[in-house]
């Protein structure tokens, strides 16, 4: 690490359960974020701030003004610009020693799959079931740790699947897919601004907490946040012994 680093990243290597030898694991470490919108954008400015070597983000929508109320990663001149590139040169701003690889285009399964093969963790920020859905399978298929967030309204929740361990769920234990949901968007409902922040921010402290093996994750629980009367809740999740993706023998 060079000397600049050491003073980047004093205040995480001042902390014994991270030192310099965790900060060096950060910077080593690679991150795939799907989606550079309302959660994205406090994910990966967190995740560049705080070392993450390697950071891939994927989104082939462009930036509407409408999103510059909540997805702090885009301003007005990234109107009409795709969201991963304007994701790139904003985190490249927040931190020029890491690499940002933006994924501009849709990508289908087999693109996604050998993506999400090379990275340590994979952070789902997207708006909809079916992306939820195939990245939970991805994750599953490739045993790696999903760190799965969602916001609409008011309302926002958060957790972990840690597919390296033989007993965590998935997310279809959670949401069983019955291709019948009825899709929340932002579009149509509208959603908080600081809401994302927030559950982002989490999304965040879990992902760096996964590649650090620090404290205790989210795995077995759904952390759900009512912020019009900033209330916290906290479901267990049980593996479903029925469910068609983890149970798979």
């Amino acid at each position: 690490m060079k000397d600049s680093q050491l003073l980047r990243y004093s205040r995480h290597i001042l902390l014994p359960e991270i030192d310099y030898a965790g900060q060096e694991k950060l910077l080593k470490s690679h991150c795939l974020v799907i989606g550079a919108g309302g959660l994205g954008s406090p994910v990966s400015i967190y995740l560049a701030s705080s070392g993450i070597g390697k950071i891939t983000i994927c989104d082939f929508d462009d930036v509407d003004i409408s999103n510059l109320q909540r997805q702090i990663l885009h301003n007005d001149e990234s109107v009409g610009k795709n969201k991963a590139i304007s994701a790139r040169k904003f985190l490249q701003r927040v931190n020029p020693e890491i690499n940002i690889y933006p994924i501009e285009k849709k990508l289908n399964i087999t693109e996604m799959k050998k993506l999400a093969n090379k990275v340590d963790v994979i952070i789902d920020c997207s708006d909809n079931f079916e992306t939820r859905y195939a990245l939970n399978r991805i994750a599953f298929n490739l045993k790696k740790p999903l760190v799965s967030g969602a916001a609409i309204k008011y309302d926002g929740q958060i957790s972990v699947f840690d597919f390296r361990k033989t007993d965590s769920p998935c997310y279809e234990c959670l949401f069983p897919d019955s291709e019948s949901e009825e899709e929340l968007r932002c579009a149509d409902h509208g959603v908080f601004s600081p809401l994302v922040g927030i559950i982002g921010c989490t999304q965040a402290a879990e992902a760096i907490k996964i590649i650090l093996d620090i404290g205790s994750s989210l795995v077995g629980r759904l952390l759900l946040l009512d912020s019009k009367d900033m209330t916290w809740k906290t479901i267990k999740i049980i593996k479903d012994k029925d469910c068609k993706i983890c149970s798979i023998k």
